[in-house]
């Protein structure tokens, strides 16, 4: 009885291994995205953790610095840019808005259009950086793409957002407290999900292994071309 309760294959102790990865995750992610500057970094290594960690693939902290280092140049790259657009569009919402310019209500209109593009972009450009290899300008690119190519997908992940600002933003002091500490990393891990489904699309099935008679088959063929 005692050794069925503690094993590690009871649902009860793999759902809280589970919840302690995700935590710990989201301690890599807060202590990685510190110096502000990294946040692009350390918010793509959390993506990449928890589409390993739904595949029970590696160790989050390996599979979270692996990431965190390889990606580091780019994403940091990709975050000065957003957070200088995003700055841009945030501070042209906030003046066409008190403007009383003729014709401030349609800029700002058209400014928060390109503010929800913004957003929708935002919420692919890493993972997308986390999963495959492109330039920057590809990068953004791609994440509108797949967004809009993924439309159910993408509402899914915009509501769940969406939902985590607004409650952030809205709600005690007790959903900041929690967000803090691990709501973060629960989001993007449920969200993953959504970016795994998209993500499979896109990646062509592996080819079947060679197998030994293929693999003397080539090496005769080769050897055969090499004595003409």
């Amino acid at each position: 009885m005692l050794r069925a309760i503690f094993s590690p294959d009871n649902p009860v102790w793999r759902f809280f291994i589970l919840v302690g990865r995700i935590w710990w995750l989201n301690i890599l992610w807060l202590v990685c995205s510190l110096p502000i500057v990294t946040i692009g970094a350390s918010t793509t290594a959390l993506i990449y953790s928890c589409m390993k960690l739904r595949k029970d693939e590696g160790y989050p902290t390996n599979n979270f610095f692996k990431s965190f280092k390889e990606n580091f140049r780019q994403s940091t790259a990709l975050w000065l840019i957003y957070l200088v657009v995003g700055a841009v569009i945030g501070a042209g919402l906030i003046f066409w808005n008190y403007s009383t310019i003729p014709g401030s209500k349609i800029a700002w209109a058209i400014l928060l259009a390109i503010g929800i593009l913004y957003f929708i972009s935002l919420m692919y450009v890493f993972a997308i950086q986390s999963k495959f290899v492109n330039t920057i300008k590809d990068t953004i690119r791609y994440s509108i793409f797949i967004a809009f190519a993924n439309f159910k997908n993408t509402l899914m992940i915009f509501l769940v957002l969406a939902g985590l600002i607004l409650a952030n933003i809205f709600t005690v002091f007790l959903v900041n407290f929690l967000t803090i500490n691990i709501g973060f990393a629960i989001v993007i891990y449920w969200i993953s999900f959504h970016y795994q489904i998209v993500f499979d699309r896109y990646i062509p099935e592996q080819e079947h292994e060679e197998s030994y008679l293929d693999k003397l088959e080539r090496e005769g063929t080769q050897e055969k071309k090499k004595r003409r």
